[in-house]
């Protein structure tokens, strides 16, 4: 009869592997691109005179699909990519362009007018571009003497 020697520390790593396994599992369920776990990227910059510009990269999209909001000082951001199959005959050997449904919301200053936001799409990048109000903007004082 052989001897095993046990360890607590090989057990305890097998049990963490198989919960890595089950959520990468529940994650995937079904067709990856049918599920809706799509983010797209953001880039939010602050221009030189206080507005603020947020660019989502929203490639395949039509200006249709597209749902911008601004309330309550949040911008949000809606739509859906829809995955379209050419035919049936096509064999996908891998699919990594993330398809379905997003949402995402930024909170922004109290200063920014709402009455002026404006948004644009071309070439894939949705550019909203949320201007400041006047008097929120940085002004130079003139010194008297």
């Amino acid at each position: 009869m052989a001897l095993t020697r046990w360890s607590p520390v090989s057990g305890l790593a097998a049990l963490e592997i198989d919960r890595l396994n089950r959520m990468f599992e529940s994650a995937w369920q079904g067709e990856p691109f049918s599920q809706g776990a799509w983010v797209p990227p953001v880039d939010i910059v602050e221009t030189a005179s206080k507005d603020v510009v947020v660019k989502a990269d929203l490639p395949d999209m039509k200006r249709e699909d597209i749902k911008v909001t601004f309330e309550n000082n949040v911008l949000s951001i809606e739509g859906e990519r829809k995955f379209e199959k050419a035919n049936e005959s096509e064999t996908y050997h891998r699919v990594e362009r993330g398809y379905g449904t997003f949402r995402r919301s930024f909170s922004l200053p109290a200063s920014v007018d709402a009455s002026k936001v404006q948004a644009d799409y071309r070439d894939g990048v949705l550019t909203v571009t949320l201007p400041r109000r006047e008097e929120s903007r940085p002004r130079q004082i003139a010194i008297g003497g």
